[in-house]
């Protein structure tokens, strides 16, 4: 089959790969009907040192079940599945207190000699516990909204879960990626009616205007902060959601959130240390998020896709074929494209 490896930095490419096959007894081969690329996949795409041989990469995937170990229960061949960005069991002690990235018997896409998720085919370990099945079919309009729970979403609603957000709180999203979105999406779901989303990108803060944001501060540092601050009365806001994963993101986090308040950060931080002195100690402010068990939140978000009273898909800003996936790189990279979706 044909599956996407990353070399080195900026070296993505498309080559021929052993199909994938059940090979243990709790194994599933999934054949791929979209996947995508992850603002976390820009990280190695910038900075991989170049190598002989081509890793598997991409994380995000949703597609039918063509084959199933003897020990999977609940699946059967033709099923329409979504993936999680990480493997589990869903029965282990952490998946059962909903931190299935934590899982004891779980792992990650692309590792070791598990197939990354852009390709033509997924061999899926701890398929019962890993994969969710979707009540639609093969050619649902649906789908780019489906794909979303693979990650993207669930990301997006767990910084917000994290924080604290609800009807109550006032929102200060920090980010207009596509998790930034759907941070913003998620928090307008769960009630909040003041979020103001910083972003400078034009098109990505009007879609947030449609997902929810009240205001849009398209100003960065020190200007943005006090843009938001003029904004809420000089106090800034009960929750901010940071959605970068950059040191000046989460100082600007640190600069707009209330006393008293709650950062949440679902960015891939790209920073070893986290200032957080006297005057923050002082102001009494929560730090919290990290990596987003998209498994546990699945079954609570479907429904709302399904009836469509959300549009998480409408982050797609542009659809590929599998051997143009190294455009899809380039066009994410040089933010000509919000998020990319891969058609096998």
């Amino acid at each position: 089959m044909r599956a996407t490896l990353i070399y080195g930095a900026g070296d993505i490419r498309v080559e021929n790969v052993p199909d994938p096959r059940v090979q243990q007894p709790t194994d599933a081969v999934v054949r791929v009907l979209r996947s995508c690329i992850c603002g976390s996949d820009l990280w190695p795409y910038g900075s991989k040192p170049a190598e002989e041989h081509g890793e598997r990469i991409g994380h995000e995937f949703l597609g039918v079940v063509e084959d199933t170990g003897p020990e999977v229960t609940g699946l059967r061949r033709g099923d329409v599945v979504v993936a999680p960005f990480v493997w589990a069991d869903n029965t282990c002690d952490f998946c059962r207190e909903g931190l299935h990235t934590s899982c004891r018997h779980g792992g990650y896409w692309g590792a070791d000699d598990v197939d990354g998720g852009q390709g033509e085919a997924v061999r899926v370990p701890q398929a019962t516990g890993t994969l969710v099945k979707l009540p639609v079919g093969e050619d649902s309009a649906l789908l780019p909204s489906l794909l979303t729970l693979s990650d993207v979403f669930p990301t997006g609603h767990h910084c917000a879960v994290t924080a604290g957000v609800d009807e109550r709180t006032t929102v200060t999203v920090v980010g207009d990626g596509a998790v930034g979105l759907c941070a913003v999406l998620a928090a307008k779901r769960l009630g909040a009616e003041r979020i103001i989303l910083m972003g400078r990108h034009k098109d990505r803060t009007d879609l947030g205007r449609v997902f929810g944001a009240t205001d849009v501060v398209a100003e960065r540092g020190d200007e943005g902060i006090e843009k938001v601050r003029e904004l809420t009365g000089g106090d800034g806001t009960h929750t901010v959601l940071e959605c970068v994963g950059l040191e000046p993101a989460l100082d600007t986090a640190f600069g707009v959130v209330r006393a008293g308040g709650t950062v949440s950060r679902v960015g891939a931080p790209q920073y070893e240390t986290v200032k957080m002195g006297f005057p923050l100690f002082m102001r009494n402010i929560t730090l919290t998020g990290g990596v987003a068990p998209a498994r546990a939140y699945i079954e609570e978000l479907l429904p709302d896709i399904l009836d469509g009273s959300v549009q998480p898909g409408r982050v797609f800003d542009r659809t590929l074929a599998l051997d143009q996936v190294a455009a899809g790189y380039r066009a994410m990279a040089d933010r000509e494209a919000l998020k990319v979706a891969i058609r096998p």
